[in-house]
């Protein structure tokens, strides 16, 4: 559980040997803080822990009231990074061995149910190591997790949560990266296969945004970076291709287009129906379909 010293995105990961994880154990809110419940957890330790902090509590008075109002606090884990990087986290004395935590400048690193009691530290000394964004960084902590044996009953799911630093007022945009991994025999292998699908998709809809604000040029780019980001999403080929075309160039447009055709032919319908509707002009609709109609003879 952390927050990002420099973007001030907040976040929470997670893998364990429970199934959907993801729905109990990470609770982050854009401009308030991150709560992860875990353990024998208290579910509502989440949102009350987030209406704390809303309320202003730092995360340290919070942990606080959320522990006085609970009945078993030794057998609770939590941890808790309020909007201005404060860090209060606690392991029961009764939270089944190997369980522990260790916490840093901004950030908490916690678990239970462990084959080793040096799981935490191993995770302490990966996100310190780590570059890049925040949800990578977090990735890297669960590894090394797994590396030094992970939980002592196996592993199932796994979920991660990031957050913008500010709330912007609108909510659906400040939830950055939501990940759920419900029940896979590799949860981490999956996590990470989709933050890359996250990460190419997040290039796509900047491009979008930059589509419509008129910057066509730069939302190629961006659309080309994505689909080369991605190879195997044909449908971000798709699109990088239909804004190369519009610029001009059909024959470099229609390669790319080509990609996703290969592999689903109704994409030549979807570009009728985008034709339908005045997404694109019919002239270029039928250009592309004339194009790609004469490469597949050609074959």
């Amino acid at each position: 559980m952390a927050r990002d010293q420099d973007s001030g995105e907040m976040g929470v990961a997670v893998q364990s040997h429970y199934f959907q994880v993801g729905p109990v154990v990470p609770w982050v809110l854009a401009g308030v803080g991150a709560v992860a419940t875990q353990s024998h957890l208290n579910i509502s330790f989440g949102p009350l822990g987030l209406e704390y902090m809303r309320a202003g509590y730092p995360a340290g008075r919070a942990l606080q009231a959320l522990l006085a109002g609970d009945d078993r606090p030794e057998m609770r884990q939590l941890s808790l990074v309020d909007a201005n990087g404060n860090v209060a986290t606690h392991t029961g004395d009764k939270c089944i061995p190997a369980a522990g935590h260790r916490t840093g400048d901004g950030f908490s690193c916690q678990a239970n149910l462990m084959e080793k009691d040096t799981v935490w530290g191993a995770m302490f000394e990966a996100y310190t190591l780590a570059k890049g964004p925040l949800a990578e960084r977090m990735l890297a902590a669960l590894d090394a997790a797994e590396a030094e044996g992970g939980d002592i009953r196996g592993k199932q799911s796994a979920a991660m949560v990031v957050v913008r630093g500010n709330a912007s007022g609108r909510s659906w945009e400040d939830r950055v990266i939501d990940l759920r991994v419900e029940d896979s025999p590799e949860p981490l292998k999956e996590l990470r296969r989709l933050l890359h699908v996250k990460r190419a998709y997040m290039h796509d809809d900047e491009a979008e945004r930059l589509e419509v604000a008129g910057d066509v040029e730069a939302a190629v780019k961006l659309r080309m970076e994505a689909a080369d980001r991605a190879p195997e999403l044909v449908e971000l080929s798709f699109w990088a291709g239909l804004d190369t075309a519009k610029l001009g160039d059909v024959d470099g447009g229609c390669r790319l287009i080509s990609r996703a055709v290969a592999e689903e032919p109704r994409w030549i319908e979807t570009l009728n129906r985008l034709a339908a509707v005045d997404w694109i002009p019919r002239e270029l609709a039928d250009q592309i379909r004339e194009r790609l109609a004469a490469t597949a003879k050609r074959r």
